[in-house]
């Protein structure tokens, strides 16, 4: 194998390109100081030879199938030779094809692009032990980045300028920032929206030109911002908006056979009555008649239609009144196709958990559009799942703790918040209720089967394009243990807190979640998110027994036969991703989170405890294996049951580098656990005492890889524990008794944070 020639039949002249043997940088220090100026340079670069590692430009794979099978059957012609040839074979990367003169001037015009205006990059042919073979290397060298000096805005018309001034401090371009087309770019954008968003209809980005002085200042630019000369008056003019149509179709094909008219909107529609109430359609179209043309508002007017769901297509037209010179109107017509009323989708996976569980799952749903012709969807949705033991047991019956889980679930949405007072009012992003049923049967084999069923009502509305609001305020779940056995009871018998827990109960709560997330600011070099959630249960069924003259602090007041929970919980998570330079981030996570039995009950339903560890929490630990505190139930299967707190701390820290292509690579800091507010005796060490804190922190390290598909993310981390926080018999910070004991490896989807 080793002697078959990747050259032999190579076209006369041509030369086989094997990657780019290293990229010399000068002054790489000033490349840091623009952003995605070296990754731009790189990309202009970077060309995979045959064979290459994930797109790689430098490394490859050592044998290349490919190229040998080119060479050995590329004169073949007829016969199972050219099906070998036309199968296996890869053409050769030519170094021609590649063209490093080319891409070396690419790279310095990019340069100029980011303010490296003497910059340069150059390019040299290293030829290998076979003169048919050549790698290539660049040299880059940035030279001085020329910084903004002076900005002037200039020659706009007087309305137009007006509105450059009142937004003077919405402006991309800023004294000493670096020099950069791109930033020109979305300056000019920006100007152009600021104009279209009100009445400028014709105004476009292209019409707003720069000049730039590089001589008046040494290593300075001196920049003015002004209108392209020769713009047709109808660019320069302000437009109002005449008459709105909205054609309804339920193909391109149907003919409109009625309208009807709701103020200064024409309907046109086929059938007795329209397919959507035009109340509907009327809060949905943001342009009103007579006001300024904005292009904000025709987003929103398209993007409100689509979020119905109900059409396949929606496509918005302005038209000028007139041909005149004096024409400042524009009459809107909207054609609105219909999408088919039924969507069924199916899901099936398989799962493999880290306490050696393995099986199949299914997902089917189907979803009924504009079910009171309002855009509402109404859902049916079945999911099951079946798992088997294939590890080791304490029994060693693995086939008794065969598990399933059955579940089924109604929903209804409306694209709108249903609430009196507010039915009618539009924000400007997404809004929207939710009324949900569902019932859900899990079976774990050999120790219980738990149904659980309720219902909710829930209400998201976003004010601004960074912060969202969640309001749950009615959510009921009943959790009923239908059956349990004897291996089931001792368990429970050893803990009195868990055995209260996963008890007959109602859980009526109430929540409230913010959300604060920048990351759709994409100006920003560093972004933030932040959600914290309050949740309140049972206060309501406690206020009436209190009517009724029952005492606050009774416990186990019960609705409908069964007690009812009553707690508060509260949770907060920030997150920040902090860009270090070109595609390396550093990415961190902050949680806490506390919840308070009072009042009904003296603890909290296991379903709201909280627990630590797995592919998105430490993952040098499986998921409910620390915790809590310094307490360490003994070695068994489901000892892992009793292992939740009412307090959570963590925070995890990751550095995110590329590696070849789209492989990046990971390594990460991970800490923390949870605890008990009050000492149990059952549970040993659980409470939080500050005493004792340090020690109770458990510690984990490891390295990561992703591999970014742009769709998704598949993410295989090795977690490596360095402090436990229960005695191990080993003394020491680093009290892992075996290394390999400390290592958790995780096959997961997306980044954990």
């Amino acid at each position: 194998m080793f002697s078959c020639s990747t050259t032999r039949n190579l076209p006369e002249g041509e030369i086989l390109y094997t990657g780019i043997e290293h990229i010399d940088y000068v002054n790489d220090s000033a490349l840091s100081l623009a952003d995605n100026a070296l990754d731009e340079v790189e990309a202009a670069l970077s060309y995979p030879p045959n064979n290459a590692i994930l797109g790689s430009s430098v490394y490859r794979f050592p044998l290349p199938a490919g190229l040998w099978i080119y060479n050995a059957f590329v004169n073949k012609q007829k016969g199972i030779g050219k099906w070998i040839f036309n199968t296996f074979s890869s053409e050769p990367v030519f170094l021609s094809k590649v063209n490093p003169e080319v891409r070396s001037r690419v790279a310095t015009n990019l340069l100029r692009d980011y303010g490296f205006f003497r910059g340069r990059v150059s390019s040299e042919i290293v030829h290998q032990r076979n003169p048919r073979k050549a790698k290539v290397t660049y040299r880059v060298n940035a030279g001085h980045l020329f910084t903004l000096d002076s900005i002037r805005y200039c020659d706009f018309p007087f309305v137009a300028d007006t509105l450059v001034r009142s937004t003077w401090d919405e402006r991309l371009l800023h004294v000493a920032s670096p020099f950069s087309v791109v930033q020109l770019e979305s300056e000019r954008n920006r100007l152009a929206s600021l104009f279209r968003d009100n009445g400028y209809y014709y105004y476009r980005s292209n019409y707003i030109t720069f000049l730039a002085d590089t001589i008046q200042t040494l290593g300075k630019v001196w920049l003015q911002v002004q209108p392209e000369s020769g713009l047709p008056p109808q660019v320069n003019r302000q437009w109002y908006i005449g008459r709105m149509t909205i054609n309804l179709r339920k193909d391109n094909y149907f003919r409109m056979e009625d309208s009807l008219q709701i103020r200064h909107l024409r309907i046109n529609y086929t059938g007795k009555k329209p397919p959507l109430r035009p109340s509907v359609l009327f809060h949905n179209f943001r342009f009103r008649h007579g006001e300024l043309y904005s292009q904000e508002k025709q987003r929103q007017s398209q993007e409100n239609m689509a979020r119905m769901g109900v059409f396949s297509s929606v496509n918005m037209q302005f038209v000028p009144r007139d041909t005149s010179d004096f024409c400042d109107t524009l009459d809107v017509v909207v054609s609105a196709t219909f999408d088919k009323p039924l969507d069924v989708e199916l899901e099936v996976n398989a799962t493999s958990k880290s306490n050696d569980q393995v099986g199949p799952g299914l997902s089917f749903g189907v979803s009924k559009k504009n079910v009171f012709r309002g855009g509402e969807t109404f859902s049916v949705k079945l999911d099951a799942s079946y798992e088997w033991q294939t590890g080791g047991t304490a029994t060693g019956k693995s086939a008794e703790i065969n598990s399933w889980e059955l579940g089924l679930s109604t929903s209804l949405s409306y694209p709108r918040l249903m609430f009196p007072g507010l039915n009618t009012r539009r924000f400007r992003f997404p809004s929207q209720t939710e009324f949900k049923l569902y019932a859900n049967q899990l079976n774990r084999a050999g120790f219980f089967r738990l149904l659980s069923f309720g219902g909710s009502a829930a209400y998201t509305f976003q004010p601004t394009r960074t912060s969202k609001h969640i309001l749950t305020p009615f959510r009921l779940t009943f959790n009923m243990l239908q059956d349990h056995t004897a291996k089931f009871d001792s368990v429970m018998s050893q803990n009195r807190a868990l055995a209260v827990s996963f008890r007959n109960q109602f859980i009526p709560s109430m929540s409230y979640t913010y959300t604060f997330d920048d990351a759709s600011i994409t100006s920003r070099r560093h972004h933030t998110w932040w959600s914290s959630t309050v949740t309140s249960a049972g206060n309501v069924m406690s206020a009436i027994y209190g009517i009724l003259g029952e005492p606050f602090d009774r416990l186990d007041k019960d609705f409908l036969g069964n007690p009812f929970a009553q707690f508060l919980k509260v949770t907060t998570e920030l997150r920040n991703l902090f860009k270090v330079r070109g595609r390396t981030h550093v990415a961190t996570r902050l949680f806490a989170g506390v919840v308070v039995p009072y009042g009904n009950s003296q603890y909290v339903p296991y379903s709201e405890q909280f627990y630590i560890g797995g592919a998105n929490s430490i993952r040098a630990f499986t998921a409910r294996s620390i915790g809590p505190g310094s307490y360490h139930p003994e070695a068994g299967l489901y000892s892992y049951l009793d292992q939740t707190g009412d307090v959570k701390l963590e925070a995890n820290v990751e550095l995110r580098f590329p590696i070849i292509g789209n492989l990046y690579g990971a390594t990460f800091l991970d800490a923390g656990n949870v605890w008990l507010l009050r000492q149990q005796t059952d549970r040993p060490g659980g409470e939080l005492a500050l005493k004792d804190f340090g020690n109770d922190v458990a510690v984990g390290t490891g390295l990561g890889l992703r591999y970014d598909l742009e769709f998704l993310v598949l993410r295989l981390d090795l977690g490596m524990a360095l402090h436990l926080p229960y005695d191990t018999g080993k003394g020491g910070w680093y009290n892992v008794p075996r290394f390999k004991d400390g290592l958790g490896l995780h096959l997961a989807v997306g980044y954990p944070f």
